[in-house]
């Protein structure tokens, strides 16, 4: 298996991305620099990692959208290549209209950095393959900007497609406001596109997978499962 990091400007996760995706996620990652325009012909996993890129000038993630490198991941994700946008990398997915809504200075107007519980309300496919509806996981986030906004019509259309993959809870899987760290739509922490192959969420996986929680080696068995031919 194979996997590609990119890395913009500002970047700062992206060395554990690449650690994590090499060491528990069984794959030969490469990196790549968002000015470059190269062929993503054999990949079989794209991540967008955390940080700020373009020190988060204009909206977070609007300048790195229009990189390059980002005309190959459209390309990449249109036939069916799987793409993971972590935090920043949700933002620039946001950005580049690869996945709906927006993300938006958090409600409290700080920088939140702790652990945070989420439920899990989709099972099956390359992000939820091995988990259940109703399970919680625990991921680290880190995050000015984290604040996910959706109009009600297109609330409406992610949960009708099934699209919300986590939502902020707390330990026990109960969602309420109380539980949402940054103000986020429907405490929405991480969702799809309608065909299930790009996936943004502001939590990190890779902070949580051989420290902390180790929840995040859950994400990804779940890709390593579904790319091995395991069950979708």
């Amino acid at each position: 298996m194979k996997a590609a990091v990119i890395t913009f400007p500002g970047s700062n996760c992206d060395d554990d991305a690449f650690d994590t995706l090499r060491r528990f996620g069984g794959f030969e990652v490469q990196r790549i620099w968002h000015k470059d325009r190269p062929s993503l012909e054999g990949v079989n996993l794209v991540v967008l990692p955390g940080g700020f890129s373009y020190g988060d000038y204009l909206r977070c993630g609007a300048m790195a959208a229009l990189s390059p490198v980002m005309e190959e991941v459209k390309r990449f994700a249109e036939k069916g290549g799987l793409v993971l946008g972590i935090c920043n990398g949700f933002q620039i997915l946001c950005e580049s209209r690869l996945l709906p809504g927006t993300l938006t200075m958090n409600e409290s107007q700080k920088f939140i950095c702790k652990d945070v519980s989420m439920r899990v309300e989709k099972s099956g496919g390359a992000w939820a393959t091995g988990l259940q509806v109703g399970e919680v996981v625990s991921y680290p986030v880190a995050h000015g900007d984290g604040r996910y906004w959706i109009d009600e019509a297109g609330l409406g259309q992610l949960e009708h497609n099934g699209q919300v993959l986590l939502r902020y809870s707390d330990a026990s899987g109960k969602v309420a406001a109380d539980f949402n760290p940054n103000g986020s739509t429907a405490n929405i922490a991480g969702i799809c596109n309608e065909r299930g192959n790009v996936f943004g969420l502001m939590p990190h996986p890779e902070r949580a997978t051989e420290h902390r929680s180790q929840h995040g080696l859950k994400l990804w068995k779940s890709i390593q499962t579904v790319l091995t031919g395991g069950a979708a």
